[in-house]
């Protein structure tokens, strides 16, 4: 594909450093939600999506180094994002103080999913501007991009599943546990879809 013309530096660095804020954000909500899981299962899942959090947080580090980027250089932008992540950690923890553990649990489940929902959309972006950037950014961030890519489909759309499945069981209602995006090792959103769409067939399987 054709590099594009239209470059708009400031803003891809603006991107980076949100990137950055939301994989620093992250890795604190996954250290508030590990506290709160209740499943064992779960707390497995997220102690893993933990590690990987911070193995972003490296690459993207080392991207900042490679195009002579600040990594703590502050944007209005930046402080929003490290504002949200910092909420998500609060509401984690007033949780697990004012409501039950199982309460606790479906409320770390869902700020996992907002927080993974930016993280994944960060990364989708990083991934465009790899395809239609200048050469000298094009190159570093489709590096970072194809190492990072896999993780964030599986942390979004496997943690979207298990919020859905602890809401079921919440209601009252037969849930699977772990979610048909886990056991059918989901990647895609294709995929996610397909699984949400097998969960009736495999509860009758119960």
């Amino acid at each position: 594909m054709a590099r594009t013309s239209k470059f708009d530096e400031a803003q891809v660095q603006e991107l980076l450093l949100q990137a950055l804020e939301t994989e620093r954000g992250g890795i604190q909500v996954y250290m508030a939600a590990i506290k709160a899981a209740q499943n064992p299962d779960l707390k497995k899942e997220w102690e893993e999506y933990l590690e990987e959090t911070k193995t972003h947080e490296e690459v993207l580090t080392r991207v900042f180094g490679e195009l002579g980027l600040d990594t703590e250089q502050q944007s209005p932008g930046r402080m929003i994002v490290a504002h949200h992540g910092q909420s998500l950690v609060q509401a984690i923890e007033m949780a697990m103080k004012e409501a039950d553990p199982a309460a606790a649990e479906l409320v770390a489940a869902e700020c996992v999913v907002l927080a993974e929902t930016k993280d994944h959309q960060n990364w989708e972006l990083i991934g465009q501007v790899a395809l239609k950037a200048k050469a000298d950014y094009a190159d570093v961030l489709k590096q970072a991009y194809q190492a990072v890519e896999k993780d964030e489909d599986h942390h979004l759309y496997h943690t979207k599943g298990w919020a859905r499945e602890l809401w079921i069981q919440s209601l009252g209602f037969p849930a699977v546990l772990p979610p048909p995006e886990e056991v059918k090792q989901v990647e895609t959103a294709i995929g996610a879809s397909r699984a949400e769409q097998a969960r009736e067939t495999m509860i009758k399987r119960h």
